[in-house]
């Protein structure tokens, strides 16, 4: 082979398909650029938009927490990207996310991408607009009024006291996201499906946790519905919950309804009924799989990041016992501590505190997607009509400059009024507006009873120290947060 061949054949094998990639990626800008609307003078927010067809979602997907920072310091607080297939511009900030949520019916409508629309289905809660939303939102708010919330705690407080119970009787450490994970998930089980604790086997009740998991890990994803795809199998994960619901949901429709105390599935049963309709057997199952992925998948997070912090921080334990011992909540022996009653729990304000420094500094959602109901103009900025809108709930925490020293954990910031002038939209782990976290109330009530069980019934160590933190797409730790429980009080004074 002469010297002018080989020179050739590399240029081909090398240079040709650089050269056609940089073409790619410059004709898919321009074709992005053609997305924006010309009647508007305004340009685009600054960004990049990534890879033809896949955009940024394989970067955003591996590196998430990273890939955002880098975003963020680049171009600031409003920037444009291209995310599970769809032009999209990502937005932070308290000024410009109060924009965004209380711009509902107005500016922008829920619209969450493909892939959660799909697994989670058309008929859920999330992905419902206008009057159905308002209606069934209604309907499952019920749920969650004070009087079932009274209800609710006496279980909450017994399957968490049982729970780590075992935690402290385990001689070896414990991994706290799991087990967190199917604590809440008995809950969630129990008070929002209305599952008996004889329905729940463990041995049954693991494979669920783990369909639930394979569901969420994979709600995000691109909409390719290919063997082995991250869509194939939030769907087929997906589809075991749904023949586990629906067991549930026949035991159900067998029985005659009474006026008790009813769970928030057998309020959607009820609702179907009244309404002198076919009971719709796939948007049950769909409710009820989105109140259930929502009741225990952020909860966990929420109370894995209890545990970190608390277990980081010992003094703010002592302060929470000491609120506990001023209202007669701490005995030397545990097994005579007073129930808790949702009355008791509302007046623990610094235990309040220490909750809401948890969800500022690790919201388990890291943020919502809008989509544009037309174009409109953000500090200066065109969105088209069309695109889609993410609001960021953790960087909104991280840039809110009514917060000093952001990286420090300290509940007593919470303890004093936030000033007239500042936006109540810098702190929004439930998000805002209209569709703020329909459960948001049974969260706070069940983390804050997640605080005092663990304060007065047990110590606990981080054995691997602080924890890389992940979103994939709710918080957690990498190392699944391995601890060693020990029982409160104890004569042990080495914890």
């Amino acid at each position: 082979m002469d010297l002018y061949t080989l020179v050739t054949s590399t240029l081909c094998t090398l240079v040709l398909p650089v050269l056609l990639l940089v073409t790619a990626i410059k004709l898919w800008d321009l074709y992005c650029y053609s997305r924006r609307d010309s009647s508007c003078q305004c340009p685009l927010p600054p960004g990049t938009m990534g890879l033809p067809f896949f955009g940024e979602t394989v970067q955003m997907v591996l590196q998430r927490r990273k890939f955002l920072q880098m975003k963020r310091r680049k171009y600031g607080y409003i920037y444009k990207t291209h995310l599970f297939g769809t032009p999209t511009v990502r937005v932070m900030g308290a000024d410009y996310v109060r924009q965004i949520l209380l711009g509902e019916h107005k500016l922008v409508s829920v619209q969450w991408p493909a892939s959660v629309r799909t697994i989670l289905g058309g008929e859920c809660l999330s992905n419902l607009h206008d009057s159905e939303h308002k209606h069934m939102k209604k309907v499952i708010m019920q749920a969650f009024s004070r009087e079932a919330l009274a209800n609710y705690v006496p279980i909450m407080e017994e399957e968490m006291r049982n729970a780590i119970r075992l935690w402290v009787q385990k001689d070896s450490s414990v991994l706290v996201y799991p087990a967190v994970k199917r604590l809440m998930f008995r809950i969630a089980m129990r008070l929002l499906l209305g599952f008996e604790p004889e329905q729940m086997d463990p041995a049954h009740e693991q494979p669920l946790v783990e369909a639930f998991e394979e569901m969420i890990r994979n709600l995000f994803s691109l909409p390719i519905d290919v063997p082995f795809s991250g869509f194939y199998k939030g769907l087929r994960a997906r589809n075991v919950i749904h023949a586990k619901i629906e067991e549930n949901l026949k035991q159900k429709l067998e029985k005659e309804p009474n006026d008790s105390h009813k769970d928030a599935l057998q309020l959607l049963i009820d609702h179907s009924r009244k309404a002198g309709e076919p009971v719709n057997m796939q948007a049950l199952k769909e409710s009820a799989t989105e109140l259930l992925s929502g009741g225990h998948g952020t909860t966990a997070s929420a109370a894995t990041s209890l545990i970190t912090y608390l277990g980081l921080h010992k003094e703010v334990v002592q302060k929470v016992r000491e609120e506990l011992d001023s209202m007669d909540l701490l005995s030397s022996n545990p097994e005579e501590n007073k129930p808790l009653t949702l009355e008791i729990l509302h007046k623990l304000r610094y235990t309040s505190c220490v909750l809401k420094e948890t969800l500022r500094l690790s919201p388990p959602v890291p943020g919502g997607f809008r989509v544009a109901l037309k174009t409109f103009v953000l500090d200066g900025y065109q969105i088209p009509k069309g695109w889609n809108v993410i609001y960021s709930i953790a960087d909104t925490h991280d840039v809110a400059e009514i917060f000093t020293n952001k990286d420090e954990f300290n509940p007593d910031r919470f303890m004093t009024p936030f000033p007239e002038n500042s936006s109540r939209f810098s702190f929004i782990p439930f998000g805002g507006g209209l569709r703020s976290c329909v459960g948001k109330e049974f969260a706070k009530v069940l983390l804050k009873t997640f605080v005092v069980e663990l304060c007065r019934n047990c110590d606990w160590e981080l054995l691997n120290g602080p924890p890389t933190m992940k979103t994939n797409p709710i918080v957690y730790p990498v190392d699944d947060l391995p601890t060693r429980f020990k029982p409160f009080p104890s004569t042990d004074s080495s914890m």
